[in-house]
């Protein structure tokens, strides 16, 4: 099937803007959704699904198996150019108050010390710098031919935000790292060095935390895609479903993206989610938010490294015209 792609301000139709339609029959996959109750606000796959069973978020990955083909994805294999050069490295943070692992992806023919515009790329719950994009690493997903054309050359980096859904804790500050000591690193080698643009892309976890890096700070990151955000719209249900996400209501009431919307009124924005993703409601509710001409891809899929990795090439393309082209 394919998916439902359209921009903000324009024809969403109002069946979609509810998790489940009250008239109309009652499939299993329905029934099986309304069965999981708080526990399934979040499902995952690979890396991301084995932590959030092993933390007691998930009940287990059998119930995700019996949705009848609602997390089968169409996706051609990604075709690459011949990748660039790409290099890891360490640095403490003040903000994490620890040391922090991050890569860095150069696009074909480039070298350390060009001036690029910049990818700052958020991994998701459980992952970290070096599997932070599914499907491929840091430096395939600048090498990728999306459409028969290369992306436009920027740069990529991974980074370790640890578990904290990429908002200040009170010992653990992931967004403080990225945008006081990362950014500023990463500027002075050339990358997101102005009037070279920066922008971000996450999946899951990393998808909020890259809505609300945009949102905080729209004068920094001018454009953002987002895969399969982890949002929820009440603090209930974020607690329900993660209790480490936030630590109070206050917390969640500053944090949250889906109410923070208008601040990405300059922004460029994609944003992507499977039909059937638990996180769908909010992501529905988050996509009624946004500014016209904000892309939004609603596609048959779950929270799965499959939609993940399908929705990696149109979003690096996206961000290649926003931040280059």
């Amino acid at each position: 099937m394919a998916s439902r792609e359209t921009t903000a301000g324009a024809d969403l139709p109002a069946s979609d803007c509810r998790p489940d339609r009250v008239n109309g029959p009652w499939s299993r996959r329905r029934l099986l959704r309304l069965g999981l109750g708080a526990t399934a606000s979040v499902i995952g796959a690979g890396v991301l699904g084995a932590e959030l069973v092993d933390h007691g978020v998930l009940p287990g990955k059998l119930l995700l198996d019996q949705l009848d083909g609602a997390c089968q994805v169409d996706a051609r294999a990604p075709v690459f150019r011949p990748v660039g050069p790409s290099y890891s490295g360490w640095f403490r943070s003040r903000a994490r108050h620890r040391s922090v692992g991050y890569t860095v992806a150069l696009p074909p023919g480039h070298a350390p010390g060009d001036e690029l515009a910049l990818v700052v790329m958020l991994h998701g719950f459980g992952a970290n710098h070096e599997n932070a994009i599914s499907g491929m690493d840091p430096a395939q997903a600048l090498a990728l031919i999306v459409d028969g054309m290369p992306l436009a050359p920027m740069g990529l980096v991974t980074v370790d935000g640890g578990p904290g859904y990429w908002h200040p804790h009170r010992d653990d500050d992931p967004m403080g790292m990225v945008v006081d000591e990362l950014v500023p690193m990463l500027r002075a080698r050339g990358l997101g060095r102005p009037p070279h643009r920066i922008g971000t892309m996450g999946i899951s976890m990393g998808g909020y935390g890259a809505l609300l890096l945009a949102e905080l700070f729209p004068s920094m990151f001018r454009a953002v895609a987002a895969i399969s955000p982890a949002v929820w719209t009440t603090y209930d249900e974020a607690s329900a479903a993660n209790s480490g996400a936030y630590d109070s209501p206050g917390q969640f009431a500053r944090f949250d993206a889906v109410t923070h919307t208008a601040a990405l009124s300059t922004t460029r924005v994609r944003v992507a989610s499977g039909d059937a993703d638990p996180f769908h409601p909010g992501v529905v509710a988050l996509a009624a938010g946004l500014p016209k001409g904000a892309i939004v891809d609603f596609a048959p899929g779950c929270h799965t490294g499959a939609f993940f990795a399908a929705q990696v090439p149109p979003s690096m393309a996206f961000l290649s015209q926003a931040l280059v082209a």
